[in-house]
């Protein structure tokens, strides 16, 4: 008869299936390699299957599919790569990501230009966490970032792999093959993540544009005028990084930095302290953008697109049918080198060249 095992063999028969099915579950994960970083992975086909783009832009970077991209917050993320390849030419991808600090887009970019070895355009999307002051303290976000994704080692993100949420879009990449689930994602990385225009309600948007009612926006009266030396103390810690990214770019690359029009409701007062400041930001990156070669359009300030409630969601994000006036107001800024005859953007600097239609 055989004997009891006792606690130390059932011990050690639990820690040897444990240690059997912590085994299996890695060696799923690295066949299945949902987020196309394994180095030995099979190859088949990988969809965008999570909901937080650091951890899904990487991949899609390294593919080799793309030539030219847009940076920037959930303000840019509407806007096509299909479209902009119509009016760029070249080969997009939307690498905009919700919430995005600056630091987070600088390392999707900084990955970017250290991939793609000759970009054709790169559009940065630009809002108000450029111009923030702690922006080198505030790196990251309450969303999980991967920096393990970010640097030219692919055999170190083996050691980050097991875990629950990698678990969890690998499955959604099996019931991807399966027919279960649709991916995440395009393969461009764009995605329409606002509601269809049909559900477009007064009633529920007035809140998401205005906190409650509709108020009107009184300027500050007088306006507030720092002096130089205030304005000269004022710390845009980020420029330093778009300034690096610009300054890294071929001399074949076209450039493209846009600030995005959120509602007027989301600007600053004006005539505040906060609409100077901001003012002074808009000014040094533009300085930027004439210093290295890069376009500057300006769709943030107060016009008939930004003033326009029925335009917008909530007070940052716009419409479908904007953000494809936004797609055709850039191609027409880079050919044409002129403000908007209707005053709804600005050219602040001119494009060094011209940019065909392709």
């Amino acid at each position: 008869m055989r004997k009891p095992q006792g606690w130390a063999g059932f011990v050690k028969t639990l820690l040897l299936t444990a240690g059997g099915l912590v085994a299996a579950l890695f060696l799923f994960v690295l066949l299945v390699d949902p987020y196309d970083n394994v180095p030995f992975s099979p190859p088949i086909e990988r969809p965008m299957m999570d909901d937080n783009q650091r951890f899904l832009y990487p991949g899609l970077v390294r593919s080799g599919q793309f030539d030219s991209a847009v940076f920037g917050t959930s303000t840019s993320r509407l806007l096509q790569p299909a479209h902009l390849n119509g009016q760029f030419g070249g080969r997009f991808a939307n690498l905009a990501m919700n919430s995005a600090t600056a630091w987070e887009q600088y390392r999707i970019a900084d990955l970017f230009l250290r991939t793609v070895p000759a970009p054709r355009t790169v559009v940065f999307g630009l809002d108000r966490v450029w111009c923030e002051p702690d922006a080198d303290t505030q790196r990251l976000t309450f969303r999980p970032f991967p920096p393990w994704m970010y640097d030219d080692d692919r055999w170190n993100d083996l050691a980050y792999l097991l875990n629950g949420k990698t678990l969890e879009i690998a499955g959604r990449l099996v019931e991807y093959h399966l027919g279960l689930r649709p991916p995440r994602l395009g393969p461009d990385g764009y995605e329409r993540f606002v509601p269809p225009d049909s559900e477009w309600d007064w009633g529920k948007v007035e809140p998401m544009i205005w906190g409650g009612p509709k108020k009107a926006i009184v300027p500050v009266d007088p306006p507030y005028v720092p002096g130089e030396a205030e304005r000269q103390g004022w710390r845009y810690p980020a420029l330093a990084w778009l300034e690096e990214l610009v300054d890294r770019l071929p001399a074949e690359t076209q450039p493209i930095l846009a600030f995005m029009p959120v509602h007027v409701a989301a600007l600053p007062q004006p005539g505040s302290v906060l609409a100077a400041r901001e003012q002074e930001c808009k000014d040094r990156i533009a300085r930027i953008g004439a210093a290295h070669g890069a376009a500057v359009v300006d769709f943030r300030f107060a016009s008939r697109i930004t003033t326009e409630d029925t335009n917008y969601w909530d007070s940052l994000h716009y419409r479908v049918g904007i953000a494809d006036w936004i797609e055709q107001s850039l191609g027409m800024a880079m050919r044409e080198r002129r403000d908007d005859p209707e005053g709804a953007w600005r050219l602040l600097v001119a494009p060094v060249r011209r940019t065909p239609l392709s």
